[in-house]
């Protein structure tokens, strides 16, 4: 059997590419388990991942939920969903999604799940849970951490298409490109230019510090900025920023 999810890791960049354009990159059980087996390589101890990228292949990046699987029966189990999502969100190096093409239902919830999403600017999207009989429940747990409901309610409700300006508005994408893959390598290399540990750590405090009180930030964050500001890596930045060179950050 053919795989549907391949992975390439260049020098920190690991790239999972979804690679089943007959069916648009539908999330069938084979692709999702083997895109569970790709981020579970990648984010492996000693892997050395700074940065996933999540790409596709064909015109489309994730259609949503194969549905002629889905209606030839069998039992119905959304863990494999759920876990990929939950890797790309908690992952502690970034995650990108780079769109170029159509994304339907599920795959917008996969998209969602990245810290940044790069999409092209002909990029359409639709929530079209709601015109088969059911509804946008477990991706709209990354969609709704990241875009205020009342934005997204009509597209969620009617499954009406909508644009890239339309999603950038609404928070669901972080970036609209004329060139996505132009665009994802200069995130890459800002983000490769950082201390390992300084970016992990900014990933959780931008999820985790809105859920604090006030106080509460306040006490972790400058607990945490002590830690830092007297760690290695901000000797060797502080360092590197007098003499006007590049940092050497510590490898695995």
């Amino acid at each position: 059997m053919a795989e549907l999810v391949r992975s390439e890791h260049d020098a920190g960049v690991v790239t999972i590419t979804l690679d089943s354009p007959r069916n648009r990159n539908a999330l069938s059980r084979q692709l999702l388990d083997e895109l569970g087996d790709a981020l579970d390589a990648a984010l492996a101890p000693g892997a050395g991942t700074r940065v996933i990228v999540l790409g596709h292949e064909g015109p489309a990046f994730c259609s949503g939920a194969d549905l002629k699987e889905r209606s030839d029966g069998g039992p119905i189990d959304s863990r494999p969903m759920v876990a990929a999502m939950e890797r790309l969100m908690v992952a502690p190096c970034p995650t990108i999604a780079a769109v170029q093409g159509a994304v339907r239902a599920g795959g917008i919830g996969l998209m969602a799940s990245c810290d940044l999403v790069v999409v092209d600017r002909s990029v359409s999207f639709a929530l079209t849970e709601v015109r088969i009989g059911v509804a946008a429940a477990i991706i709209s747990v990354p969609i709704l951490r990241r875009v205020p409901a009342g934005k997204i309610a009509a597209a969620m409700l009617t499954g009406e298409p909508f644009d890239s300006d339309a999603a950038r508005e609404m928070g669901l994408v972080t970036h609209v490109s004329d060139d996505v893959p132009s665009t994802v390598a200069g995130l890459c290399a800002g983000v490769m230019a950082g201390a390992p540990r300084a970016v992990a750590e900014t990933k959780r405090l931008l999820h985790r510090v809105p859920t604090l009180t006030t106080s509460t930030a306040f006490a972790e964050m400058r607990a945490l900025s002590d830690e830092l500001f007297s760690a290695p890596d901000a000797a060797e930045g502080m360092a590197a920023f007098r003499e006007k060179r590049a940092p050497q950050w510590p490898t695995e």
